[in-house]
């Protein structure tokens, strides 16, 4: 098992593909009429599931283009990717951030995810946010995000005014959000989506480390991956280089071999590295808060700056869509709810997603069950449901 493991299902692609295309033309025939808004909508939720392989959405549609591109907004550089239609100009513009994974904006769910938007009509914007390739979130990120927006915005050839948003996947929303909030972007952001995020990063730290929810409700087996990014994030917070080199060490094991034992790497800690330590390794969820508040006054201080249940969200001005699967191991459905709460109820919409959605994967199984039509039809038509209000974001420029 490698770091992959935790954030990638393995259901066999082809028969899902079949699957999710059945599902989607049984969801385009209930849905009523079908303009070419709903059809689309079909043809994209298959073309998600099959990621890089072939689809009727590939079919259909010409491939877009692709380029590297360096920018500059007030003397920062930057780097990213831009995805363009081939065939007609772009009706909306759209700043994808992937999860904390290694290979950052060249993740290939992130690439196949951009080139299926680019193919109805959007201009994807990839920027580099070089430290998740080392699972690490750096306090520049949501500027480095803001400045993405501030550069399609400044290109009308690229999309119509108003119509600009941000995509962003589990712990990736909240940065989103928090580029949404810079004063010179929120004017700029219609629209954001978002897989998978969290709203208050110490009740998702005290789910990822102990697998209780704020509910107390316990889950029993929440996925590893979130302590090792807190792990690989907190190394540019210790000073004293043991604790850097024995914590680098423990996260490489765990890279390796999740189920490999760590703890005898414990007492070559100093009190900052052992402050991490300590909070990973518990499984108590009333100690969490004592716990966090033990860690290094910059690292604490990252967790606030970082949370948005402390931030000023009447400011925020984007319509939010929120995705979350029910039992995703990583980062709680709760979040998403307490999201939402916090914002007027016409200001965002929260799609649940009983089975079929782990963390940020298709997880799809069989048409031929009765799980498909009590539970993953449903979750198919949420999820159908949340791209049609995406594609409604675009500006109908054509006749």
């Amino acid at each position: 098992m490698n770091i992959h493991s935790y954030y990638l299902t393995s259901a066999p692609r082809k028969r899902f593909i079949s699957y999710v295309w059945i599902a989607s033309a049984l969801i385009l025939l209930l849905s009523g009429c079908a303009p070419k808004q709903s059809y689309d909508a079909a043809l994209i939720l298959a073309d998600i599931a099959a990621q890089e392989t072939p689809s009727h959405w590939k079919s259909a549609t010409p491939a877009p283009n692709q380029k590297e591109i360096t920018y500059r907004i007030r003397n920062r550089i930057h780097r990213g990717t831009l995805y363009l239609p081939a065939s007609a100009p772009p009706q909306a513009g759209i700043v994808l951030i992937p999860g904390i994974v290694p290979r950052g904006k060249d993740d290939s769910r992130l690439i196949a995810f951009a080139k299926t938007l680019a193919r109805a009509r959007f201009a994807v914007f990839t920027p580099e946010l070089k430290e998740f390739r080392h699972l690490q979130v750096r306090p520049e990120h949501p500027r480095v995000i803001a400045d993405a927006l501030l550069y399609l915005a400044s290109r009308p050839e690229l999309i119509p005014p108003g119509h600009l948003g941000i995509g962003t996947f589990s712990f990736s929303v909240g940065l989103g959000v928090i580029a949404a909030l810079e004063e010179d972007a929120r004017t700029k952001v219609q629209f954001i989506l978002g897989v998978g995020g969290y709203y208050n990063l110490e009740t998702t730290i005290r789910f990822f480390t102990t697998g209780y929810l704020s509910d107390n409700t316990y889950y029993p087996n929440p996925s590893e991956y979130g302590k090792l990014v807190f792990a690989a994030t907190s190394l540019n917070y210790l000073t004293n280089s043991t604790d850097q080199m024995v914590l680098e060490e423990m996260i490489q094991i765990k890279i390796r071999n999740p189920d490999a034992e760590i703890a005898s790497l414990a007492p070559h800690l100093g009190p900052a590295g052992k402050a991490v330590y300590t909070l990973l390794s518990n499984t108590d969820p009333e100690k969490v808060p004592g716990l966090i508040r033990t860690l290094p006054a910059e690292l604490h201080q990252f967790i606030k700056n970082f949370s948005l249940s402390n931030k000023d969200l009447t400011q925020l001005q984007a319509q939010l869509f929120l995705i979350h699967g029910k039992n995703d191991p990583l980062i709680p459905y709760t979040e998403s709810l307490a999201l939402a709460d916090a914002l007027p109820p016409k200001q965002t919409k929260v799609y649940l997603i009983e089975q079929v959605l782990t963390h940020v994967d298709f997880n799809f199984q069989s048409l031929f069950t009765r799980a498909f039509w009590t539970e993953e039809l449903p979750d198919l038509w949420r999820m159908y449901r949340v791209i049609y209000a995406l594609l409604g974001k675009r500006a109908q420029t054509d006749p």
